[in-house]
């Protein structure tokens, strides 16, 4: 067992030298021999992130072989499964193999815990040594693989009570929710795009717990199936077939709901790129848009805000906010409905 690993994974950073895990174009993804503050996980199921198999799932027409290809290729050249084209990865859910000597006593894990990871695949050591399926409705895929987890990395242990795919399904997203909870006050206006999606959904049932009776949700979506699901779940006071990309039709829909007053936060979860504006534009004068989608360009979101004079408050928050699995997790526990639904979607 090696010793002097750093706790952020530095050492394992083939290229460039210096630079943390998720930005290195390449780390080491040997498992023959693990850092003493590491943590060895055997990996059962990888759940790519939303925006990445969207992206892989367009390259391969939808051809599970071919996915299954490109997810091997992009393992192979980067030591982990970080999309060239979106940057972005994923997470696994997997059995704790072997710990660190220097983390073994002082961590709240044991070996043979089965945990979800809740770092990145971007930035996650990986192996895979055999794709069992793959999943094109559920953007998971089965392996036989190992990752690691470095001293710094979030996880969380899969719950008894709740189907471990279901849990991966939305751990996966857990950041959306849980800032959800931070962000929607009593009264507010808020509105979803992308809300007939998985992060969506969950979305939108933390505002409309929160947001009370004064305040209303407003969801958006271009598929016709899920609008019949955003109507059946009674999460949303008016929901809208539009395109986030077309911002500017998208405003004229949003302005014609809400009176001309627009809305307190707008949350934006779709997987697609170029929607920037369209949550930009919809958030009225001193709101808040909060960009959860992977898809999301910094650079047209800031510039695109200056352009049009809009001096609104922007939160990139794909990531990880405090509680947000147990939130998460509470969700399917509170709401029936989702429960039903995603446990059909996804276990």
């Amino acid at each position: 067992m090696k010793k002097g690993g750093d706790r952020y994974g530095m050492h394992r950073v083939i290229e460039p030298k210096g630079v943390l895990p998720q930005p290195a174009l390449r780390v080491n993804n040997s498992m023959d021999e693990i850092w003493d503050n590491e943590i060895l996980c055997s990996v059962k199921t990888l759940n790519i992130d939303s925006a990445s198999f969207t992206q892989i799932k367009g390259e391969a027409g939808g051809d599970p072989a071919r996915i299954e290809k490109i997810i091997l290729s992009i393992v192979e050249r980067f030591g982990k499964h970080k999309n060239p084209v979106t940057g972005s990865g994923g997470m696994f859910i997997g059995t704790v193999e072997k710990i660190g000597d220097a983390l073994k006593g002082h961590i709240d894990l044991k070996e043979g815990d089965r945990i979800a990871s809740l770092v990145s695949l971007s930035l996650t050591p990986l192996r895979i040594d055999k794709v069992r399926a793959v999943h094109t409705g559920t953007d998971q895929v089965d392996i036989d693989g190992k990752a690691i987890l470095f001293e710094s990395a979030l996880w969380a242990r899969l719950p008894e009570d709740i189907d471990e795919k279901l849990a991966l399904a939305v751990l996966d997203v857990a950041g959306a929710p849980a800032q959800t909870a931070k962000l929607v006050r009593p009264g507010d206006t808020v509105l979803i795009l992308g809300a007939g999606g998985k992060s969506g959904l969950l979305c939108g049932y933390e505002a409309k717990k929160l947001c009370g009776s004064g305040g209303k949700v407003l969801g958006v979506t271009v598929s016709d199936a899920e609008i019949g699901i955003m109507k059946q779940s009674g999460f949303f006071d008016t929901i809208i077939k539009h395109s986030a990309a077309d911002a500017v039709g998208l405003y004229e829909k949003i302005s014609d709901a809400t009176g001309g007053r627009l809305c307190d936060l707008v949350m934006s979860n779709v997987n697609v790129p170029d929607c920037e504006m369209g949550a930009i534009l919809t958030c009225r004068e001193g709101g808040t848009v909060y960009f959860f989608s992977m898809a999301t360009s910094f650079t047209k979101a800031t510039l695109g805000a200056e352009g049009v004079g809009k001096d609104v408050t922007m939160i990139m928050g794909n990531g990880y906010t405090k509680g947000h699995a147990a939130i998460t997790l509470d969700i399917l526990r509170e709401s029936p409905f989702i429960r039903e639904l995603y446990g059909k979607r996804y276990c």
